[in-house]
């Protein structure tokens, strides 16, 4: 097995115990339409193509040496249930499978070694973790994943990777080895969550970030899916997917969020809503930057065009009785898009209260990024700023708010 690399013209990957290790399992489990991934000398194609379950196998690999060999293999053996193709990954392969394995590169990588047969990256897993981000596309809702890595890949590390892209796996086995290795080899299906969210024509789905109480996930959405047309042509966008941290206590959340983000969407406040279930919350993604990144490269006259449209969102929110919690602290909550329009998220701890504090919590923000703001040239007077945000308290007056606002400069 050879590292998917494009200048690689490397010797072929000789089967080890590695390979013969992850063999048993490929005759026991592989069924249907097979891609072996890195396929090397193609000991696991080769395995694969004699279980009467299988009906196909294509062989994978980036090196053009191991390709030739299978293919004189084939020829040789009239081997009708096995396709060759070189590839980097997936890139020219095509359609889905039932059973895709791989045994990837797992070692770290050496200085002053160049050997792309054994090294999988800087740390061991970059290879496995860009197989594991493109394989849902080419793997059927009821697949299944056949991987081995050694512990010297950093085994937290891979089961991070595999949970980070919405898989789960189970242990088929484990085998000891000289010198405190250890090879692992998983079983990985798609998890009930990616696949309801492919079914519902999302797709390339990868971890984006967490929070306490929720976490994150990227993908792309195909919204003619949800038109009932044979005519309708793709229309994809990137989208945001919101599920419940699995170690948070909270309850209720993604219900608190999803409440929040169709309400304000009325006022024009938030990322744009799309759909959800009980169990996650689907929006457009905010292509942008968190705000204190984004005042670190705008001028003084754009960062007060923003201020300005930040605090009447706040003043909205003010006025119809919402907290949206967390505007004294918002840098992880504010997106600036290429428009520079800013786009509020993160509505989980929204709630409806007679004593709203938007527009103060958000005075009082402004008030600590003084040095920030000095530095292009924007005044902050502190002490007239809190007196006028003390002022507004007691009345949400949208006159003060101009006030609070004419004092930037």
């Amino acid at each position: 097995m050879t590292q998917n690399t494009p200048q690689n013209t490397a010797e072929i990957y000789e089967p080890a115990e590695d390979s013969h290790f992850l063999q048993t399992f490929v005759r026991e489990h592989a069924f249907g339409r097979v891609l072996d991934m890195g396929t090397g000398l193609g000991i696991q194609a080769l395995t694969a193509i004699q279980n009467p379950n299988v009906r196909e196998v294509v062989a994978v690999d980036i090196n053009p040496e191991a390709i030739k060999v299978l293919r004189q293999k084939i020829d040789q053996g009239k081997l009708r249930k096995l396709t060759v193709i070189m590839s980097d990954l997936f890139e020219k392969v095509h359609g889905l499978f039932n059973t895709i394995i791989f045994n990837p590169p797992y070692l770290p990588q050496d200085k002053g070694i160049e050997d792309p047969a054994l090294y999988g990256g800087n740390k061991g897993w970059e290879l496995s973790a860009r197989f594991l981000q493109e394989t849902s596309s080419f793997l059927f809702p009821d697949g299944k994943i056949l991987f081995l890595f050694s512990s010297l890949t950093n085994k937290k590390k891979i089961v991070e990777i595999i949970r980070n892209n919405l898989f789960e796996f189970i242990e088929l086995e484990r085998k000891k080895l000289p010198l405190f290795e250890e090879l692992y080899v998983y079983e990985i299906k798609k998890s009930s969550l990616l696949r309801e969210l492919e079914k519902k024509g999302i797709e390339q789905i990868s971890y984006f970030t967490k929070g306490k109480r929720g976490v994150i996930y990227k993908g792309n959405w195909d919204k003619s899916k949800f038109i009932k047309s044979h005519f309708a042509q793709k229309n994809i966008i990137p989208v945001a997917i919101k599920v419940e941290h699995e170690e948070s206590e909270a309850i209720a959340r993604i219900a608190n969020e999803t409440k929040w983000i169709q309400a304000m969407n009325q006022k024009g406040i938030g990322p744009k809503y799309l759909f959800h279930t009980p169990h996650y919350v689907v929006y457009e993604f905010v292509e942008g930057v968190e705000i204190m990144d984004w005042i670190q490269n705008a001028s003084k006259t754009e960062i007060i065009t923003l201020l300005d449209k930040i605090l009447r969102q706040c003043l909205i929110m003010d006025q119809l009785n919402v907290s949206k919690e967390e505007m004294h602290h918002p840098m992880k909550h504010i997106i600036v898009d290429k428009f520079n329009q800013p786009v509020m998220i993160d509505f989980e701890r929204c709630s409806n209260t007679d004593t709203p504090k938007n527009v103060t919590q958000f005075v009082e923000f402004i008030c600590r990024m003084g040095p920030e703001l000095s530095e292009k040239k924007l005044l902050v007077d502190i002490s007239s700023l809190r007196d006028l945000a003390k002022e507004y308290k007691q009345t949400f007056n949208p006159e003060i708010l101009k006030s609070i606002i004419n004092s930037l400069h």
